[in-house]
Protein backbone atom coordinates (compact mmCIF):
# COMPACT_ATOMS: atom_id res chain seq x y z
CA UNK A 1 0.00 0.00 0.00
CA UNK A 2 1.35 3.46 -0.88
CA UNK A 3 0.80 6.41 1.38
CA UNK A 4 -0.15 9.80 0.03
CA UNK A 5 3.34 11.00 0.93
CA UNK A 6 4.54 8.84 -1.96
CA UNK A 7 2.26 10.78 -4.30
CA UNK A 8 4.27 13.90 -3.54
CA UNK A 9 7.86 15.05 -3.76
CA UNK A 10 9.00 11.88 -1.98
CA UNK A 11 8.22 9.95 -5.16
CA UNK A 12 10.33 12.41 -7.15
CA UNK A 13 13.30 11.73 -4.92
CA UNK A 14 12.80 8.00 -5.22
CA UNK A 15 12.55 8.35 -8.98
CA UNK A 16 9.64 5.95 -9.60
CA UNK A 17 6.15 7.36 -10.22
CA UNK A 18 3.07 5.64 -8.91
CA UNK A 19 0.99 3.71 -11.43
CA UNK A 20 -2.57 5.05 -11.26
CA UNK A 21 -5.12 2.97 -13.18
CA UNK A 22 -7.43 5.34 -15.08
CA UNK A 23 -11.01 4.21 -14.40
CA UNK A 24 -9.35 1.00 -13.24
CA UNK A 25 -7.78 -1.29 -15.81
CA UNK A 26 -9.93 0.37 -18.46
CA UNK A 27 -8.13 -0.91 -21.56
CA UNK A 28 -8.57 -4.51 -20.42
CA UNK A 29 -12.11 -3.91 -19.14
CA UNK A 30 -13.64 -1.12 -21.25
CA UNK A 31 -15.02 1.40 -20.63
CA UNK A 32 -13.68 1.21 -17.10
CA UNK A 33 -15.26 2.54 -13.91
CA UNK A 34 -16.62 -0.94 -13.18
CA UNK A 35 -16.00 -3.33 -10.33
CA UNK A 36 -14.23 -5.66 -12.74
CA UNK A 37 -11.90 -2.89 -13.96
CA UNK A 38 -11.02 -1.87 -10.42
CA UNK A 39 -10.32 -5.44 -9.32
CA UNK A 40 -8.16 -5.99 -12.41
CA UNK A 41 -6.09 -2.91 -11.58
CA UNK A 42 -4.88 -4.66 -8.45
CA UNK A 43 -3.81 -7.69 -10.50
CA UNK A 44 -2.07 -5.60 -13.20
CA UNK A 45 0.31 -3.79 -10.90
CA UNK A 46 -1.41 -0.50 -10.19
CA UNK A 47 -0.76 1.19 -6.88
CA UNK A 48 -3.63 3.64 -7.19
CA UNK A 49 -6.92 3.87 -9.11
CA UNK A 50 -8.63 6.93 -10.57
CA UNK A 51 -12.44 6.93 -10.75
CA UNK A 52 -15.26 9.36 -11.49
CA UNK A 53 -18.21 10.09 -9.22
CA UNK A 54 -21.48 11.89 -9.93
CA UNK A 55 -24.90 12.09 -8.20
CA UNK A 56 -28.02 10.12 -9.02
CA UNK A 57 -31.55 11.51 -8.77
CA UNK A 58 -31.79 10.24 -5.20
CA UNK A 59 -28.39 11.66 -4.17
CA UNK A 60 -26.43 8.40 -4.31
CA UNK A 61 -22.88 8.50 -5.69
CA UNK A 62 -22.62 6.74 -9.04
CA UNK A 63 -19.22 5.89 -10.53
CA UNK A 64 -19.45 6.80 -14.21
CA UNK A 65 -17.42 9.12 -16.43
CA UNK A 66 -20.12 10.62 -18.66
CA UNK A 67 -23.20 12.53 -17.57
CA UNK A 68 -25.38 10.23 -19.67
CA UNK A 69 -25.72 6.48 -19.82
CA UNK A 70 -25.31 4.70 -23.18
CA UNK A 71 -29.10 4.46 -23.44
CA UNK A 72 -29.38 8.26 -23.31
CA UNK A 73 -30.64 8.63 -19.74
CA UNK A 74 -28.94 11.31 -17.63
CA UNK A 75 -27.54 9.85 -14.43
CA UNK A 76 -28.60 12.88 -12.37
CA UNK A 77 -32.20 12.03 -13.34
CA UNK A 78 -31.97 8.29 -12.62
CA UNK A 79 -32.44 6.71 -9.20
CA UNK A 80 -29.60 4.50 -7.97
CA UNK A 81 -31.81 1.40 -8.08
CA UNK A 82 -32.49 2.01 -11.78
CA UNK A 83 -28.85 2.24 -12.87
CA UNK A 84 -27.45 -0.57 -15.04
CA UNK A 85 -25.90 -3.31 -12.93
CA UNK A 86 -22.44 -2.52 -14.29
CA UNK A 87 -22.49 1.04 -12.89
CA UNK A 88 -21.29 0.78 -9.29
CA UNK A 89 -21.92 3.16 -6.45
CA UNK A 90 -18.90 4.69 -4.76
CA UNK A 91 -18.86 2.36 -1.76
CA UNK A 92 -18.80 -0.75 -3.97
CA UNK A 93 -16.14 0.78 -6.21
CA UNK A 94 -13.89 1.56 -3.25
CA UNK A 95 -14.36 -1.97 -1.94
CA UNK A 96 -13.29 -3.35 -5.34
CA UNK A 97 -10.09 -1.30 -5.25
CA UNK A 98 -8.92 -3.39 -2.31
CA UNK A 99 -5.67 -2.06 -0.82
CA UNK A 100 -5.02 0.53 -3.52
CA UNK A 101 -5.08 4.27 -3.10
CA UNK A 102 -7.97 5.95 -4.89
CA UNK A 103 -8.15 9.29 -6.70
CA UNK A 104 -11.82 10.26 -6.57
CA UNK A 105 -12.65 12.75 -9.33
CA UNK A 106 -15.80 14.71 -8.55
CA UNK A 107 -17.60 15.47 -11.81
CA UNK A 108 -18.97 18.99 -12.17
CA UNK A 109 -21.15 18.50 -15.27
CA UNK A 110 -24.26 17.86 -13.20
CA UNK A 111 -26.88 20.28 -11.83
CA UNK A 112 -25.29 23.01 -9.72
CA UNK A 113 -27.70 22.31 -6.88
CA UNK A 114 -26.17 18.85 -6.51
CA UNK A 115 -22.57 20.05 -6.15
CA UNK A 116 -22.42 20.79 -2.43
CA UNK A 117 -24.37 17.66 -1.36
CA UNK A 118 -22.21 15.52 -3.67
CA UNK A 119 -18.96 16.87 -2.23
CA UNK A 120 -20.26 16.39 1.30
CA UNK A 121 -21.25 12.79 0.54
CA UNK A 122 -17.86 11.98 -1.00
CA UNK A 123 -16.08 13.44 2.01
CA UNK A 124 -18.34 11.54 4.40
CA UNK A 125 -17.69 8.21 2.65
CA UNK A 126 -13.92 8.67 2.65
CA UNK A 127 -13.90 9.81 6.26
CA UNK A 128 -16.01 6.81 7.24
CA UNK A 129 -13.33 4.53 5.84
CA UNK A 130 -10.42 6.29 7.57
CA UNK A 131 -6.93 5.77 6.15
CA UNK A 132 -6.91 9.29 4.74
CA UNK A 133 -3.51 8.69 3.09
CA UNK A 134 -5.27 6.36 0.62
CA UNK A 135 -7.48 9.04 -0.89
CA UNK A 136 -7.01 11.98 -3.25
CA UNK A 137 -10.05 14.16 -4.09
CA UNK A 138 -9.82 16.03 -7.41
CA UNK A 139 -12.03 17.93 -9.84
CA UNK A 140 -11.80 20.16 -12.89
CA UNK A 141 -14.00 22.53 -10.88
CA UNK A 142 -11.45 23.89 -8.44
CA UNK A 143 -14.16 25.41 -6.24
CA UNK A 144 -15.43 21.88 -5.53
CA UNK A 145 -11.93 20.84 -4.49
CA UNK A 146 -11.74 23.86 -2.18
CA UNK A 147 -15.10 22.86 -0.75
CA UNK A 148 -13.84 19.34 -0.02
CA UNK A 149 -10.73 20.72 1.65
CA UNK A 150 -12.79 23.06 3.80
CA UNK A 151 -15.03 20.19 4.91
CA UNK A 152 -12.15 17.78 5.57
CA UNK A 153 -8.72 19.41 5.78
CA UNK A 154 -7.19 16.01 6.52
CA UNK A 155 -8.16 14.61 3.09
CA UNK A 156 -5.55 15.15 0.36
CA UNK A 157 -6.90 17.18 -2.56
CA UNK A 158 -5.70 18.04 -6.05
CA UNK A 159 -6.56 20.30 -8.97
CA UNK A 160 -7.33 18.72 -12.34
CA UNK A 161 -6.57 20.69 -15.48
CA UNK A 162 -6.85 20.21 -19.21
CA UNK A 163 -5.82 23.59 -20.66
CA UNK A 164 -2.00 23.92 -20.76
CA UNK A 165 -2.47 27.64 -20.18
CA UNK A 166 -3.75 26.86 -16.68
CA UNK A 167 -0.73 24.91 -15.44
CA UNK A 168 0.79 27.86 -13.61
CA UNK A 169 -2.60 29.00 -12.28
CA UNK A 170 -3.26 25.51 -10.93
CA UNK A 171 0.10 25.40 -9.21
CA UNK A 172 -0.38 28.86 -7.70
CA UNK A 173 -3.83 27.95 -6.40
CA UNK A 174 -2.65 24.60 -5.04
CA UNK A 175 0.02 26.39 -3.03
CA UNK A 176 -2.35 29.13 -1.86
CA UNK A 177 -5.09 26.73 -0.74
CA UNK A 178 -2.94 23.89 0.53
CA UNK A 179 -3.77 21.26 -2.09
CA UNK A 180 -0.91 18.73 -2.18
CA UNK A 181 -1.32 17.77 -5.86
CA UNK A 182 -2.03 18.95 -9.37
CA UNK A 183 -3.22 16.53 -12.05
CA UNK A 184 -2.45 18.05 -15.47
CA UNK A 185 -3.16 16.70 -18.95
CA UNK A 186 -0.10 14.99 -20.40
CA UNK A 187 0.74 17.52 -23.17
CA UNK A 188 0.88 20.30 -20.56
CA UNK A 189 3.75 18.69 -18.67
CA UNK A 190 7.46 19.22 -19.16
CA UNK A 191 10.44 18.79 -16.88
CA UNK A 192 10.53 22.45 -15.88
CA UNK A 193 6.92 22.32 -14.67
CA UNK A 194 7.56 19.22 -12.58
CA UNK A 195 10.58 20.91 -11.05
CA UNK A 196 8.61 24.06 -10.17
CA UNK A 197 5.84 22.01 -8.60
CA UNK A 198 8.23 20.02 -6.48
CA UNK A 199 10.02 23.16 -5.35
CA UNK A 200 6.61 24.35 -4.14
CA UNK A 201 5.93 21.01 -2.40
CA UNK A 202 3.19 19.96 -4.82
CA UNK A 203 2.87 16.55 -6.48
CA UNK A 204 2.32 16.14 -10.23
CA UNK A 205 0.09 13.25 -11.38
CA UNK A 206 -0.20 13.19 -15.18
CA UNK A 207 -3.18 11.94 -17.23
CA UNK A 208 -3.75 9.96 -19.41
CA UNK A 209 -0.51 8.28 -20.51
CA UNK A 210 -0.41 4.92 -22.31
CA UNK A 211 2.69 5.07 -24.51
CA UNK A 212 5.76 3.31 -23.02
CA UNK A 213 8.20 5.95 -24.30
CA UNK A 214 6.20 8.81 -22.80
CA UNK A 215 5.79 6.95 -19.52
CA UNK A 216 9.56 6.55 -19.36
CA UNK A 217 10.07 10.24 -20.24
CA UNK A 218 7.69 11.39 -17.52
CA UNK A 219 9.46 9.15 -15.02
CA UNK A 220 12.72 10.82 -16.01
CA UNK A 221 11.06 14.20 -15.39
CA UNK A 222 10.26 12.98 -11.89
CA UNK A 223 6.47 13.01 -12.01
CA UNK A 224 4.78 11.55 -8.97
CA UNK A 225 2.03 9.56 -10.64
CA UNK A 226 1.25 8.28 -14.14
CA UNK A 227 -2.48 7.93 -14.73
CA UNK A 228 -2.91 5.28 -17.40
CA UNK A 229 -5.42 2.98 -19.07
CA UNK A 230 -2.77 0.23 -19.19
CA UNK A 231 -1.32 -0.23 -15.70
CA UNK A 232 0.46 -3.41 -16.74
CA UNK A 233 2.33 -1.54 -19.48
CA UNK A 234 3.28 1.25 -17.10
CA UNK A 235 4.43 -1.23 -14.48
CA UNK A 236 6.62 -3.04 -17.00
CA UNK A 237 8.23 0.27 -18.03
CA UNK A 238 8.81 1.43 -14.48
CA UNK A 239 9.78 -1.94 -13.06
CA UNK A 240 11.76 -3.70 -15.83
CA UNK A 241 12.53 -7.29 -14.97
CA UNK A 242 9.60 -7.51 -12.55
CA UNK A 243 7.00 -10.25 -12.52
CA UNK A 244 4.59 -8.35 -14.80
CA UNK A 245 7.27 -7.81 -17.44
CA UNK A 246 8.16 -11.45 -17.56
CA UNK A 247 11.46 -11.14 -15.69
Amino acid sequence: MCEIGHVGPAAYREGVPLVVAHRGASAAHPPGNTVEAFAAAVELGAEWVELDVRPTADAALAVHHDADLPDGRTIAEVAAADLPAWVPLLDAALDACGPLGVNVEIKADCPAATHAPMVASVVAELRRRGETHRWLVTSFDWDLVAMARELAPELPTGLLLFDPKLTDAALDRAVAEGHPAVNPWDPAVDEAYVRRAHEAGVAVNVWTVDGPERIAELAAFGVDGVITNVPDVARAVLDPGGALSGG
